[in-house]
């Protein structure tokens, strides 16, 4: 098991406000992510990217708290992904999990278009890239409103976070 965090600390990364109520100031991912998984350099830079971006601009608000937090987000078994909500000094706040397999399909689809895209790079293939990137961000949007739709009236949050949550869902579930 380990944790990878992201906490906002550059001055100079553009960021919202810790002041506003629905501010991540901190992704802990707690998972067994698969070496072989990990260690490629895409989905390393795609975790990373997720997790700084949305420490930068996410607007994630559980109903009836105030934040800013800190999330941990994890997977319970093959069936739920935990969203750990905890304040400004990591004490829990509220934890709600969700059940994967309304995300099924989609998590293989994107894991698909990954490895297509990753194929099209090392080819050079400009045209192909292009339209698996495509695809890819249709697919994201399709996640990011699933999300949205699971979450409603428990947690608030916006497309673009709900799309970085579904890429986090993503290499968390990844078994390899």
């Amino acid at each position: 098991m380990s944790k990878l965090l992201h906490a906002r600390s550059r001055q100079d990364e553009p960021t919202l406000p810790y002041d506003r109520p629905d501010a991540l100031m901190g992704v802990v991912l707690a998972t067994a992510l698969n070496p072989a998984t990990d260690a490629h350099p895409e989905r390393r830079k795609d975790r990373e990217q997720a997790i700084v971006d949305l420490c930068q601009t996410a607007h994630f608000r559980p109903e009836g708290l105030t934040g800013p937090f800190i999330l941990h987000i994890s997977v319970q078994g093959h069936s739920g992904l935990v969203f750990d909500v905890r304040n400004e000094e990591d004490m829990p706040l509220y934890a709600h999990v969700i059940a994967l397999s309304p995300f099924g399909r989609l998590i293989k689809d994107y894991a698909l278009m990954i490895d297509s895209f990753e194929a099209a790079m090392e080819e050079g293939n400009r045209t192909k890239v292009q339209a698996i990137d495509m695809g890819r961000r249709a697919v994201h949007d399709e996640a990011a409103d699933l999300l949205i739709e699971r979450l409603n009236g428990k947690i608030a949050m916006d497309r673009p976070t709900a799309r970085r949550l579904f890429t986090l869902m993503c290499l968390l579930t990844q078994r390899g």
